[in-house]
């Protein structure tokens, strides 16, 4: 697996699939997530209509750079969050969204890709939006999928659901791939499958286990706040795609996103929650593959 510096100190592992020649594809992935979670036949199935794709594992994920040197403690995190005193939540979180935005994009540079479309899934959608809204010259195309605007009041998780986000899941493998199962939460009520969950937990796991980084990246998400009033001036052409039955992310956040961007695409698909199924590829991968031709 591929290992480059994008900027001093902070390397990010990442996989390409297709052609250069092609137009490129970012795949940004959420949270806690290693790039694996973007399915390689998936990939593969974009790259074979003439993308470029390109995944990677974010910062504090998988292969790439760890901040091990700065623990954040969950429980003083969120207590200064619900307490409004948001300077000490900050000074407990050693990066932002912003620069997580600036990874993607650095990593395009350091593949020698002027510009590229962007897609990005949940979080992945909240830093895909940072980079247009950061360096719009950059972004050929936004897709932000299953994602929301930062606003509370759009996109709200049901309490389950959150539940199961921010509980700490099991150190041993066995428990770990076995926690997988509480994610049908907010799969697809028709498609889920915890046979893959469990899959995709094992091989993550053998991969890069990792728990530290989730608190980082989840004070990155919250501290970045609303992206409303930068939605609003975005002229990046962009496409939103957001599952009816996501309980993670309510299909109101993706509802928002576009009412907010000028001119954008909204895609909701029925019998997809926030997951991609395979049985939804052919649809999300021709949206994407429609919106990759501009």
């Amino acid at each position: 697996m591929p290992l480059v510096e994008v900027s001093p100190g902070m390397s990010l592992a990442y996989e390409t699939f297709g052609g250069p020649s092609d137009p490129p594809v970012l795949l940004v992935m959420g949270f806690g997530a290693q790039m694996i979670a973007w399915h390689e036949d998936f990939c593969r199935a974009l790259a074979d209509r003439g993308r470029y794709v390109i995944r990677y594992d974010n910062r504090d994920c998988g292969l790439s750079t760890k901040f091990d040197e700065h623990p954040v403690d969950m429980g003083r995190f969120i207590a200064a969050v619900s307490s409004g005193d948001i300077a000490s939540a900050l000074a407990m979180v050693p990066y932002a969204l912003t620069d997580m935005a600036a990874d993607g994009l650095n990593l395009l540079t350091a593949l020698g890709i002027e510009r590229a479309h962007v897609i990005g899934t949940s979080m992945g959608g909240m830093i895909a939006q940072k980079m247009a809204i950061t360096e719009p010259a950059r972004v050929l195309t936004l897709t932000s999928m299953m994602s929301s605007t930062g606003e509370p009041e759009y996109g709200q998780s049901v309490p389950e659901a959150q539940a199961v986000l921010l509980s700490p899941k099991p150190a041993d493998r066995e428990g770990y791939i076995a926690a997988a199962d509480r994610e049908l939460l907010w799969a697809s009520r028709r498609y889920g499958d915890a046979a893959l969950l469990r899959e995709l937990a094992a091989r993550s796991y053998d991969r890069a286990y990792y728990p530290a980084g989730v608190g980082r990246q989840l004070g990155a998400m919250i501290l970045d706040g609303s992206r409303a009033e930068a939605l609003r001036t975005l002229r990046v052409p962009t496409l939103v795609i957001h599952g009816l039955d996501d309980t993670l992310i309510a299909p109101s956040g993706g509802e928002r996103t576009a009412e907010l961007v000028p001119g954008a695409k909204l895609l909701l698909i029925p019998d997809m929650g926030h997951d991609r199924p395979r049985e939804l590829w052919p649809e999300i991968i021709g949206a994407v593959r429609t919106h990759t031709e501009v």
